[in-house]
């Protein structure tokens, strides 16, 4: 993680402001970190040190149960924050959080403004609509796997995760979130590279025709 000082901070802060999301000026106590592709946003079982909101950028989140097996929960982009639940709980620990591409927060210290924040009626509403937002997305998720068929719940998976027209998540992780089988896994992807919407490499897929990912995306959508 890299803490964005002078004027790179200053950019981040004057392109993405957020001083409408609580009810006193949080600005001059905003710390801007950037977190490279790959790097852990949160640690499993952590206490965070921080409230983010995300302003560029995507990041998965997953947990990792007692017998060693990593279950994928969700894909977050920005804007969003994170941290939250671990606000409201201070006991509570941190599911892992690791950034997919290049991603941009702006950081709030936890324990200097959690007093604050909990009686922050416009952050409390915020955040109110954003746990609302969450919940409707899981739902939508389910009934989403349920309705639709893989061709377009994959395409849309594979936007949303590809970095830069690349897509490599682990085939494992990605037929427990879609509810499929690995071998339909493996024959849809064989399928898309048939098609010419994807290009097979030694670390995943390349995107090869987007325009088709998308017209098959819009369907879930």
């Amino acid at each position: 993680m890299k803490v964005l000082t002078n004027t790179l901070r200053n950019l981040y802060i004057d392109q993405y402001p957020i001083n409408h999301l609580f009810s006193f000026d949080i600005t001059p106590y905003l710390a801007v970190h950037q977190f490279e592709k790959g790097e852990f946003i949160f640690k499993e079982r952590s206490h965070p040190e921080y409230l983010y909101y995300m302003v560029e950028g995507k990041a998965k989140l997953y947990v990792t149960h007692k017998n060693g097996k990593v279950s994928l929960i969700d894909f977050i982009t920005a804007p969003i924050f994170m941290g939250e639940m671990e606000l409201l709980d201070s006991e509570r620990v941190s599911k892992g959080i690791q950034a997919v591409t290049k991603t941009i927060c702006l950081a709030i210290p936890i324990q200097q403004f959690r007093k604050q924040l909990l009686t922050d009626v416009i952050f409390l509403r915020e955040l109110c609509m954003l746990l609302s937002d969450k919940e409707m997305k899981v739902t939508a998720k389910y009934t989403q796997n349920q309705a639709y068929p893989l061709d377009n719940r994959l395409a849309a998976f594979i936007l949303l995760s590809s970095d830069q027209d690349f897509y490599k998540e682990k085939h494992t992780e990605i037929c427990e979130f879609l509810g499929v089988s690995y071998r339909h896994l493996l024959y849809t992807l064989a399928a898309f590279c048939e098609a010419g919407i994807l290009v097979k490499q030694n670390r995943g897929y390349l995107i090869q025709n987007k325009d088709k990912l998308l017209a098959l995306s819009e369907e879930v959508y």
